[in-house]
């Protein structure tokens, strides 16, 4: 990582100035531009680059997941989208970008300070980029999860063009805030009941109260109870496969044994990627069990454990969860990450974007049993996690959703790019809402016709689905 690098300190009105500028270069009406051009890779053929580093196994999961609906294949197909963003106009500034900035990955955890905070929750292919690229994403995840819902056109481009406009108005507030004033702001539970109350009806309020108390239940303690049982007075992870398979499941006896050992070590490396205090408390657990665990839609065939630690007694129970990092979907179009590691990728991409993190944030790099060496990142499991159910949304639900993925989008934005430049660039009229929502409508057509190429790869046996798992 450098450590000498010469950071400009323009004044506010020489940033203003840079914004306002580069809409000669880069007009905000092309945002609405997307056209299929002739090179344009095979969709399905970038999923099956990716499949070539994924468990051979769980793959099939993957496809069967994507395919069962043109929201569930865009949740997918992040790499797909990356690609087609590579070719599309850009302001020329940069920001930590999410990656995969979707709907569904935007939710509820718990603060270090136990509050409810909502965020982006989704870090596997963050790297700095061009701000548009996450808000064309959110946009178009609007588009195509409001046709599954059934809305008109009218609603979908309400709907997209209101998440747009919060985006822009935040980005201008942040614009005029003092920097740690910026670094500071955040949404929890009772600054979304403030600023939301008074156009959310009372069935959405009554929902949102629900959900909330819900994941203020979802912790470690709920997670034994789901997950885990005892077995000859020691604490098991219970296997239900293939979602969740214990490593002795996996592998023959001295493997697993093997690998077990070997979990000393590993937890070791995380421990030396945590804050001192941290490390401290990681220390007054130890290591008790371990399985792999089928992840999100876009993750499924990536390496992903729980691993169960013990504190004081049996009732202190901690679920850690260990993802594989591979590179990013935006790597290609954009340059390789200032980090050699990719789980330490995630952990610097997620604590720069969101106001507060897991604790238990980490990183480490291992060798498989395959001689393979691959970078992981370490979260808590279950920690007041939630999500909205974008399923039963009407569209005045999405609406206002989209104006809170918007505004969370936007802070996340102003933390590490340069927000003044980019409020400038916006503007204060509609004509970059208007322009994406002309482009989410157009992706969510294309988004349709390679749900249909994977659906007609399957039915002709080029590749193999489960389906319902």
């Amino acid at each position: 990582m450098p450590t000498n690098k010469v950071v400009p300190h323009l004044t506010p009105s020489e940033r203003a100035a840079r914004g306002k500028a580069a809409r000669a270069e880069s007009p905000r009406s092309r945002h609405a531009e997307w056209e299929l051009w002739a090179e344009r890779p095979d969709p399905v053929a970038l999923l099956e680059e990716q499949a070539a580093t994924r468990v051979p196994e769980l793959v099939p999961i993957r496809y069967g997941r994507m395919v069962a609906s043109p929201f569930a294949f865009f949740r997918g197909a992040a790499y797909v989208m990356a690609s087609d963003l590579a070719g599309t106009p850009r302001s020329g500034f940069k920001a930590q970008l999410c990656g995969d900035a979707h709907l569904a990955n935007f939710g509820g955890f718990a603060s270090p300070e136990r509050d409810l905070v909502f965020d982006v929750n989704d870090f596997d292919e963050t790297l700095p980029g061009p701000w548009e690229w996450d808000v064309k994403r959110l946009a178009a995840s609007i588009a195509i999860a409001g046709r599954e819902r059934g809305f008109t056109a009218a609603e979908r481009r309400t709907a997209v063009a209101t998440a747009v406009r919060q985006y822009r108005e935040a980005m201008r507030r942040f614009a005029g805030m003092r920097n740690l004033e910026t670094w500071y702001a955040r949404l929890d539970r009772d600054a979304l009941l403030s600023r939301f109350e008074g156009e959310a009806t009372a069935e959405q309020l009554k929902v949102f109260r629900k959900t909330t108390a819900k994941a203020m239940r979802k912790d470690n303690s709920r997670a034994f109870e789901r997950l885990a049982t005892t077995d000859g007075g020691e604490p098991r992870i219970v296997s239900d496969p293939p979602l969740i398979v214990r490593i002795e499941d996996l592998l023959p006896g001295e493997q697993a044994s093997q690998f077990q050992e070997a979990m000393h070590t590993l937890l070791r490396s995380y421990r030396a990627s945590l804050q001192g205090d941290r490390r401290h408390l990681l220390e007054s657990y130890r290591y008790m069990d371990l399985a792999r665990k089928v992840v999100g839609v876009g993750s499924v065939g990536t390496r992903a454990w729980v691993v169960l630690m013990l504190g004081r007694d049996d009732g202190d129970p901690l679920f850690l969860q260990c993802k594989e990092a591979q590179p990013s979907v935006l790597e290609p179009f954009v340059g390789r990450s200032q980090f050699d590691n990719h789980g330490r990728r995630v952990v610097e991409g997620q604590r720069l974007m969101q106001a507060s993190s897991d604790i238990m944030l980490g990183w480490l790099r291992t060798t498989g049993l395959d001689g393979e060496t691959r970078d992981f990142y370490v979260r808590q499991l279950w920690d007041w996690k939630s999500s909205a159910n974008i399923e039963t949304m009407a569209p005045s639900g999405m609406t206002l959703y989209g104006r809170m993925c918007g505004a969370t989008l936007a802070r996340a934005h102003a933390r590490s790019g340069d927000c003044i430049a980019i409020a400038s660039y916006l503007g204060r009229g509609d004509t970059f809402d208007r322009a994406v929502a002309s482009f989410a409508e157009t992706y969510a057509d294309q988004n349709e016709r390679d749900h249909r190429a994977l659906a007609e790869a399957i039915a002709s046996g080029r590749v193999t689905a489960e389906q319902g798992i």
